[in-house]
C-alpha cells in the first residue's frame, strides 16, 4: 500500500498523481487479464474441466478508474461453481464439502506484478 503525508499545499502531490494516473494504459491491462485467466484456469480444481475453461476477464474504464474483473461463467442450477469450490458448500444430505482456497494464491502474483510494474513506471516519471 502506498501512503502519502503532506502539509500545506497539495499542488505538487496532485500534479504527481495526475502524471502517475496516465502511466497505466488499457492495453497494458489486457496482458494482466490474460495472465490472470491463465493462472486461474491452471489452479482451478478439475473434475470435468468446465470451471477451469470458464474463466474470462473484463476491463472497464469509468471516470478515470480502470478495473480488471475476473469472471467465471460456469453456473449450475443457479450456483456459481467457482465460488463453491473456493468457499465450500452444503450437500443435499446435510453434509459439508470444505472449500479450497485456489483463487487467491493463483491471482496474487498477477496483482503483485501490476503493482510492481505500475510503481516502476511511476518512478520513471
Amino acid at each position: 500500500m502506498i501512503t502519502f503525508r503532506q502539509k500545506g499545499d497539495f499542488s505538487r502531490l496532485t500534479k504527481f498523481l495526475e502524471r502517475a494516473k496516465e502511466v497505466v494504459h488499457l492495453g497494458d491491462l489486457d496482458q494482466y487479464g490474460r495472465a490472470g485467466v491463465a493462472a486461474l484456469a491452471s489452479a482451478t480444481p478439475v473434475d470435468t474441466g468446465e470451471t477451469a475453461r470458464s474463466w474470462r476477464y473484463e476491463i472497464t474504464n469509468k471516470d478515470g478508474v480502470a478495473r480488471i474483473s475476473f469472471l467465471n461463467s460456469n453456473i449450475q442450477n443457479g450456483v456459481p461453481i467457482a465460488i463453491i469450490l473456493q468457499y465450500g458448500h452444503g450437500t443435499g444430505t446435510g453434509g459439508w464439502v470444505e472449500g479450497r482456497d485456489y483463487i487467491n494464491p493463483a491471482i496474487q502474483p498477477i496483482f503483485d506484478q501490476i503493482v510492481n510494474d505500475a510503481w516502476r513506471e511511476v518512478k520513471r516519471l
